[in-house]
């Protein structure tokens, strides 16, 4: 069993995007989106500037695995194209890639990674789509956002990980994992987003 762990840097809710019933991570960690197979799971832990330092945002088995175009196209997840002045479900929408042909440049939506107005980040949109076009679905998932749980001392492996991403834990530190997971019996969207909470909200609305 692989575990993938990594920093979630911010946490709006659209990377990863817990909601409408399935996790999806189609923006940001491209090496991760590029390497992880269906079975793998993948470890959110909070980042120490929200004070969530050894926190568990979310865990997610990888059950599915698409490319950006299917992605864009699939009527499963077209509540998850952003929309700009919508609820904030809406904005944070993750499904913003797709092109009109292979051939033909990536078309990025306006949305959490584009500049204002819908102009293009050519920064955000090489980093997505540059090293991978895959996007991991997860319909087995626990996202915690603001009620993030504390993981215990036997798990440090998993709490000193920074930004980059970290796979290399021994059969011990996953299974202790799972056990720790399993114990808590939660599932699906639990808490709200950190950036949801109102005194987050004057930094961006």
């Amino acid at each position: 069993m692989t575990v993938w762990c990594y920093t979630v840097a911010q946490d709006h809710g659209f990377a990863p995007n817990p909601f409408y019933g399935v996790l999806t991570l189609a923006t940001c960690k491209p090496s991760i989106r590029k390497n992880a197979q269906v079975g793998d799971w993948v470890l959110g832990m909070g980042a120490s500037g929200y004070r969530y330092r050894g926190r568990a945002v979310f865990f997610m088995r990888v059950t599915e695995i698409t490319s950006y175009d299917a992605y864009w196209r699939d009527p499963r997840f077209a509540l998850k194209k952003p929309v700009v002045n919508g609820s904030f479900m809406q904005r944070f929408g993750d499904n913003i890639y797709h092109r009109d042909s292979p051939s033909r440049p990536w078309i990025q939506a306006d949305s959490r990674h584009s500049k204002i107005g819908g102009v293009v980040n050519e920064e955000f949109l090489k980093n997505d789509t540059g090293m991978s076009d895959r996007v991991l679905l997860s319909e087995e998932f626990t996202y915690w956002g603001e009620q993030a749980p504390t993981l215990p001392a036997s798990l440090e492996a998993f709490t000193t990980v920074l930004r980059n991403h970290v796979r290399d834990f021994s059969a011990a530190e996953v299974a202790a994992l799972m056990r720790w997971f399993r114990r808590r019996n939660e599932t699906g969207w639990v808490g709200d987003p950190f950036e949801w909470r109102p005194e987050r909200l004057r930094r961006w609305k």
